[in-house]
C-alpha cells in the first residue's frame, strides 16, 4: 500500500541520548542528520528535496491524509515547521512577523490559532488587504500601511 508521507528538516538522530529522549531530537549530542546535504551514521549523504528516493526513520515521517493534496502539504513541512516550532507553549505572548509572503503568511496563522499578539511588518500596500481580512489582522506596522 502507498499513502503520501512528509518529511522534515532532518531525517534521523541517535534517538538515545537525553535531548533524543525528550523528542528534542535537534539538538542531538551525536548530531541530528539533515533532510539535504547531511551524513547519515551509515556515511550515506543525503540529497532532500533532489533525491529519486529517501531512506527516513519513521519517527521523522509525517503521513498526510489521503484526502489532503500533497501540493497543499508541502509548504507546512519544511517552511511549515520553521514557525511552528518556536510559538508552541507560549500563548499570551507576543510575535512579530516580518513579511507575509509564504513563511509570513504561515507564521500569522500558527501565531493566532496559539493565541499570540500577532503585529505584521511590512514594507508591500499591496498586502494590505490580504492582512486585514484573510488574515483578520489588527495590528500592522509598515510606513506604508500603519494602522496603529
Amino acid at each position: 500500500m502507498r499513502y503520501g508521507v512528509g518529511v522534515g528538516s532532518y531525517v534521523n538522530s541517535c534517538r538515545e541520548c537525553d535531548s533524543c529522549k525528550q523528542n528534542h531530537e535537534i539538538y542531538c549530542s551525536k548530531g541530528s542528520v539533515y533532510t539535504s546535504n547531511g551524513v547519515d551514521f551509515d556515511g550515506t549523504i543525503t540529497n532532500g528535496g533532489y533525491s529519486s528516493f529517501i531512506v527516513v526513520h519513521e519517527r521523522y515521517c509525517f503521513r498526510i491524509p489521503d484526502e489532503y493534496p500533497l501540493a497543499l502539504a508541502a509548504p507546512l513541512l519544511c517552511p511549515g515547521i520553521t514557525v511552528y516550532s518556536p510559538m508552541l507553549n507560549q500563548p499570551g505572548k507576543s510575535l512579530g512577523v516580518i513579511g507575509i509572503g509564504g513563511v509570513g503568511h504561515l507564521a500569522v496563522k500558527f501565531g493566532k490559532a496559539f493565541g499570540l499578539n500577532v503585529t505584521v511588518f511590512s514594507t508591500s500596500i499591496s498586502k494590505k488587504e490580504e492582512a486585514l481580512s484573510l488574515l483578520e489582522l489588527t495590528n500592522l506596522c509598515s510606513h506604508q500601511m500603519n494602522n496603529k
